[in-house]
């Protein structure tokens, strides 16, 4: 269907209103917890392509590093090089770009995934060990002491060669607090430079989220980054609560790829700390689209036409009270304007239109729907909708207003012989 013109008279296309304009710094909706600025790191290269089934080509990869480069993202998390072959020189030809950005590679508390990350070249490791009990037990099947020894020896190893270091505390939603403070203190006295959050089964809520980085921020005094997955669709709202709590840096994939149901959407955090928190971040929005657009084509993933910041219907309205209020006035039942995410606004006609959207819609194709036609019109609209099970297209509208159109001329032919 052909986008709707919003030009009406009286309709605002403007997002700089009263509702929507970026905080001043009085009135920026963030906590005192909240770090002043956040740092977005990327791990689409790494926990992205762990997805089951996704598998990106070294050109893609090379290309998708470019793009999160241009994005305005901190830090790009570029893969495994520990895994050899073609990840190696991936990573290598990352670096050798010089996009501007740390570029940053994943690692074992293993003495060798780390030379193998040196020899890539890149500027800093996340070194990733699991912290709760369950994995300890029945994965690594070691001890809590092993776990401290070894973040210490890898972390310290790291450090010599120069590199950023961020400890990554896998499973920590599950992990017991005083553990993971401990866990957290060897890092930094390692020289670790941050510390990792990994909410690793999705299986931490919101507000126990923030408590911990609270805690976490202030027993230790590492800068956190928070890292979430979406099992119980809570991915971003976890990202969210524990920016509010504390952390610096929140680890995000675009459209959310990662493993199981996926990691916090790159997409929907920035857009959340630009317009819920209010929050700065460096980012350039205007990439968005096509940033998601080529993963989603690389990855064989498609983005669902309801899905959040770039669903390719999530600007499509439809109910009648809904369309109302969009005609007049957009920010009515739209939380940032279409065109910041290369989205488009239309009004559809289906089972649940209205009189008010059906005559702007004719009024697209020059025809001025009267009041009195437009009730029988609208009632063979929500028939055929019916029956078809979806809103109808421009041909369909017009198929529908011309019979009308007929049938009435017939009546009035007929009313007019009577009355002789």
């Amino acid at each position: 269907m052909a986008e709707l013109d919003v030009s009406y008279e009286g309709v605002s296309d403007s997002w700089e209103t009263e509702l929507h304009r970026e905080p001043g710094p009085a009135e920026a909706r963030q906590p005192d917890e909240a770090a002043e600025r956040v740092q977005i790191v990327d791990t689409t290269l790494r926990d992205g392509e762990q997805t089951a089934g996704v598998v990106f080509t070294n050109d893609e990869k090379v290309e998708i590093a470019r793009m999160l480069a241009d994005a305005g993202v901190f830090q790009i998390e570029a893969g495994v090089p520990a895994m050899g072959g073609d990840e190696q020189e991936t990573v290598s030809r990352i670096v050798d770009l010089d996009l501007g950005v740390r570029i940053l590679s994943w690692n074992r508390v293993v003495i060798s995934d780390i030379d193998a990350s040196i020899n890539c070249g890149v500027d800093g490791v996340c070194i990733g060990v699991p912290t709760s009990d369950v994995h300890i037990k029945h994965k690594l099947r070691r001890s809590e002491k092993w776990v401290l020894e070894s973040i210490q020896r890898a972390v310290a190893h790291a450090k010599t060669h120069g590199l950023y270091v961020s400890a990554n505390a896998e499973d920590a939603s599950r992990t017991p607090l005083e553990f993971l403070i401990e866990f957290a203190q060897a890092a930094r006295d390692a020289g670790a430079d941050r510390l990792r959050y990994c909410d690793t089964v999705g299986f931490q809520h919101p507000f126990r989220l923030a408590d911990e980085v609270h805690t976490l921020k202030n027993a230790v005094g590492l800068p956190i980054e928070v890292h979430t997955h979406n099992d119980f669709g809570m991915a971003t709202a976890n990202t969210i609560a524990g920016l509010r709590g504390g952390a610096a840096f929140a680890s995000v994939t675009v459209n959310g790829l990662g493993e199981r149901a996926g990691n916090a959407a790159l997409e929907e955090v920035v857009m959340a700390l630009k317009y819920v928190l209010g929050i700065p971040v460096d980012f350039n929005f205007d990439m968005i689209r096509p940033l998601c657009e080529y993963v989603a084509e690389a990855s064989g993933r498609e983005i669902g036409p309801s899905k959040p910041i770039v669903g390719t219907r999530i600007f499509y309205h439809e109910a009648g009270t809904v369309t109302d209020g969009v005609l007049k006035f957009p920010e009515t039942h739209e939380p940032f304007s279409p065109a910041e995410v290369g989205g488009v606004r239309q009004i559809t006609i289906g089972k649940h239109s209205g009189g008010h959207s059906l005559r702007a819609k004719f009024a697209e194709f020059g025809i001025h729907l009267r009041e009195q036609d437009t009730e029988p019109v609208l009632e063979e609209v929500r028939r055929y909708a019916v029956e078809l099970k979806r809103d109808l297209f421009e041909k369909e509208l017009m198929q529908i207003y011309r019979v009308y159109m007929a049938q009435r001329a017939r009546e009035d032919v007929a009313a007019r012989r009577e009355s002789k």
